[in-house]
């Protein structure tokens, strides 16, 4: 079974709607599928309506989390998305996300950065803001070429000239969240490239105390060694290994199902799962 479980649409910084998506992972002969949108669930809705025959969708969301000043992501699957709790910080994430973004262009502004807040919105067409949006904006200005250069000390990289902090929730307490609202929890790309922190062995063992799932171990920053390493902790520490492509559509040359979790981690994730179910195509 070809299972992707992380996965992005233009409802967040993915540049395809979640119809595309769907007939995307579909092409790609992925048996299922997960929408893991960053801290929003609008886009379930129109996946589940557009899902081909012999395609699975697992409802999810990528949440967004900080420790120790860094930004750590945790995959949440199958969770009851009315849980008013889990619901209430998605939301208040969400407006956070609005507000720095805001913020982040006027920084940019005041570094001769010929953009404005009404073409991020139009970018973002609706869906949640993030800084690809603001780089999307950048490129569009003549001001980079590529999204990575928004990145980096010099514009919008953690730390940056344009960069502007934002709410998001303690990692510990989104998985207690998240299981909850009878979701299951992975732990994203702990250890990609260019993210500028290792997740260290000890967080993850302190996630797995306090109801962690899996870690994502197949992910394209992941080289073949990083997933060596990431299968042993994940077997020490009892939790499943899990993948995904983490597509982004066009941003990321649309890879989805270029990685897929390993035989078997998407059917003991699903077992763990209370909140809601997968959806097979008609």
């Amino acid at each position: 079974m070809r299972a992707d479980l992380h996965s992005h649409s233009s409802v967040s910084d993915g540049t395809e709607p979640p119809a595309i998506v769907m007939r995307r992972a579909a092409e790609a002969s992925l048996d299922v599928v997960a929408l893991t949108d960053h801290d929003t669930v609008a886009g379930h809705r129109e996946a589940a309506s557009a899902l081909p025959p012999g395609l699975t969708l697992v409802p999810g969301m990528e949440l967004s989390c900080r420790l120790e000043g860094h930004s750590v992501h945790l995959l949440a699957y199958l969770f009851d998305p009315e849980n008013d709790e889990l619901a209430g910080e998605m939301a208040e994430i969400r407006e956070s996300r609005l507000h720095r973004a805001r913020a982040m262009v006027e920084k940019l502004a005041g570094l001769d950065v010929p953009i404005t807040w009404e073409q991020v919105s139009e970018i973002a067409s609706g869906g949640v803001v993030g800084r690809p949006h603001i780089a999307r904006a950048m490129i569009a200005a003549g001001v980079i070429s590529s999204v990575p250069e928004a990145f980096t000390p010099e514009w919008i990289g953690h730390g940056g000239r344009g960069y502007v902090s934002r709410y998001a929730l303690d990692p510990a307490k989104a998985v207690r969240l998240v299981n909850a609202a009878g979701g299951v929890t992975v732990l994203a790309h702990p250890r990609g490239s260019g993210r500028g922190w290792q997740i260290p062995g000890d967080v993850i063992a302190d996630l797995a105390e306090v109801g962690l799932n899996g870690i994502e171990i197949n992910h394209p920053q992941h080289d073949e060694e990083e997933r060596g390493r990431l299968a042993e902790l994940a077997a020490h520490l009892g939790l499943i290994g899990s993948g995904g492509s983490d597509d982004h559509g066009g941003l990321t040359d649309y890879r989805i199902g270029s990685e897929v979790a390993p035989e078997g981690a998407y059917q003991e994730l699903m077992a763990n799962a209370t909140g809601a179910t997968p959806i097979a195509g008609r």
